[in-house]
C-alpha cells in the first residue's frame, strides 16, 4: 500500500524571488476568484454547471488572450491550473457534504480568496518541472532557485510542492512524497 507523507521546510527567497512569489500568489488567487464567479453566476441564471474544461478555457486561456488579464502569462500555468483543481475540490467537498458522502461536519460552499488573507499557497506538481538541485536549492518555473533550509533528507522523489507564506512573512515548501506503508521511518 501507497501512503502519502508531507515534509515541511523553510525556505528563504531573496527580494526578486519574493516578488515573483506575491505575483503567483495573486494570479492563482484571482484565476480561482473568476472560476468560482462564473459557477455563481450560471447557477444564479439558471444556467448549467460550468465544466472544468469550460472554466479553464474561460479562466485562463482565453483571459491570458485578453489585455486585462495578459499578466496570467507571466506564472506557470500549472499554478493556475492548481488554484482550479482547488476550487473543484471545494465545491465536490461541498456537494459531498450536502448530499451524505463525505463523512464529518458539513462544509459551506467555496468563499472568494482575499488579498488580505494572512496565509497564501501555490502548488507546483511534477507537469510544472520544479526540481531539488544538488545544491539544496528548490527550483520552481518562473520563480527562481530558491534556497532551502533542510532539516532531513526526502525518503523519495517529491510528486508536488506547496510554498506557503504564513501571517509572519514567512515562506515554507511543502513537499509531498510517496513511501510504502511498511517502510519505517527514522527515531
Amino acid at each position: 500500500m501507497i501512503v502519502q507523507l508531507r515534509y515541511n521546510f523553510r525556505i528563504t527567497p531573496d527580494a526578486a524571488e519574493r516578488t515573483a512569489l506575491a505575483q503567483a500568489f495573486g494570479c492563482a488567487r484571482v484565476v480561482f476568484n473568476d472560476g468560482l464567479r462564473l459557477r455563481q453566476q450560471a447557477r444564479e441564471t439558471g444556467e448549467k454547471y460550468v465544466s472544468d474544461a469550460d472554466l479553464s478555457k474561460l479562466v485562463i486561456t482565453q483571459a491570458k488572450a485578453t489585455e486585462g488579464r495578459a499578466w496570467l502569462g507571466e506564472v506557470s500555468a500549472v499554478v493556475l491550473q492548481q488554484a482550479l483543481a482547488d476550487l473543484n475540490t471545494a465545491y465536490r467537498n461541498f456537494f459531498n457534504s450536502l448530499s451524505g458522502k463525505r463523512q464529518g461536519r458539513k462544509v459551506a460552499a467555496p468563499r472568494f480568496r482575499s488579498r488580505k488573507d494572512n496565509r497564501q499557497a501555490i502548488r507546483f506538481t511534477n507537469n510544472s518541472r520544479f526540481k531539488v538541485l544538488d545544491n539544496g536549492r528548490l527550483r520552481l518555473p518562473k520563480i527562481g532557485d530558491v534556497p532551502v533550509r533542510w532539516s532531513r533528507s526526502l525518503p523519495s522523489a517529491p510528486t508536488s510542492v506547496t510554498v506557503i507564506k504564513d501571517a509572519a512573512g514567512r515562506y515554507f515548501a511543502s513537499f509531498v512524497v510517496q513511501t510504502a506503508e511498511d517502510e519505517t521511518l527514522p527515531s
